[in-house]
């Protein structure tokens, strides 16, 4: 079994290789030529036989549609999304929702919790991981104490608990996971970003935090999901003109439902934070702002010194430039 860490663009993904090789989580769509690469150069002539999913979202399943195009392997993925991977809904599978891309795939069979698979020559329990996505499942193999976690569970954190922010239950999903995964007594955890870890009782207990703190205030989520995926935006192009940013962020649905629980006249907006990070000054900021809505300027200038802030993001010239 081999791990690829890759970078926060893309989900790790996991590699079995053997006589039946097999590839959990395929990367994001612009990362694919890397990802096949990887594969390519792993297995060393051989094909790849399989292909499974944990859930997907655009970062864990980018890759599907490349690698079946070069091994035609056989593709698993969560049973709840088999409609509208079917149907090829690109609404319903929040590629458009979230302002992302997703090159188009098919499967050939579906993950159910309850299921046992065999994964490089050991068992691997299908368990329901629901929170950060609704259809999100886990592998584990409990002989070796491994956990594929997906984004259920980072060694700081989780994923965005996107249901909440359509005003469906998520808080109480992801705790239940986490409750799930702390009955498993796991050695070691892949997550679906960062690096693998082994304190799982440390992480759990930053997760538990994380998520006590988000749902004492739904508004919380709702800021971490523009910041997270204002972020994914410059990840992906790495750099973004600041007088697009009101434009791109009213472009994405999942935006708009966050702004909805959001209290967006009374964020901490501060651009001075755009001078101070070496850029244009401030008020040159605000004048590239003026062309969109006043809720979507004082958004954009929110999230844009927010990524600042964080020394996520800096200012080169016009535009905010990933870091």
């Amino acid at each position: 079994m081999l791990v690829f860490e890759r970078g926060w663009l893309s989900s790790n993904n996991v590699l079995f290789t053997g006589d039946d090789p097999a590839l959990v989580d395929s990367g994001y769509v612009t990362h694919a030529p890397q990802t096949l690469a990887l594969v390519r150069h792993a297995l060393q002539g051989h094909p790849l036989a399989r292909l499974l999913n944990t859930h997907l979202h655009s970062d864990h399943c980018g890759g599907n549609g490349a690698l079946q195009a070069a091994y035609g392997c056989h593709t698993a993925i969560p049973a709840g999304e088999a409609a509208k991977v079917a149907a090829w809904d690109e609404e319903a599978l929040s590629f458009r929702a979230t302002g992302q891309q997703c090159a188009r795939f098919t499967y050939d069979a579906l993950l159910a919790p309850g299921q046992t698979l065999e994964l490089g020559g050991m068992a691997w329990q299908v368990l329901a991981a629901p929170g950060h996505d609704p259809h999100a499942v886990l592998l584990f193999c409990a002989r070796e104490g491994i956990l594929i976690a997906g984004d259920a569970l980072w060694e700081n954190g989780f994923g965005v608990i996107f249901p909440e922010l359509d005003g469906e239950p998520g808080f109480i999903e992801a705790r239940a996971t986490l409750d799930l995964i702390g009955t498993l007594a796991a050695r070691v955890v892949i997550p679906g970003h960062g690096r693998m870890f082994t304190d799982v009782a440390g992480a759990l207990g930053r997760a538990y935090a994380r998520l006590d703190y988000l749902s004492a205030d739904p508004k919380r989520n709702a800021e971490n999901a523009v910041k997270v995926l204002l972020k994914f935006l410059l990840l992906e192009r790495q750099s973004v003109p600041l007088a697009e940013l009101p434009r791109l962020l009213a472009s994405i649905p999942v935006v708009r439902s966050a702004m909805r629980q959001m209290d967006i006249a009374n964020l901490a907006t501060d651009p001075s934070l755009v001078e101070r990070a070496g850029g244009k000054p401030a008020h040159a900021f605000n004048a590239r702002l003026h062309t969109a809505s006043d809720a979507y300027t004082t958004l954009a200038t929110w999230a844009a010194s927010s990524l600042l802030r964080a020394h996520a993001a800096r200012i080169d010239g016009h535009d905010l430039v990933d870091a």
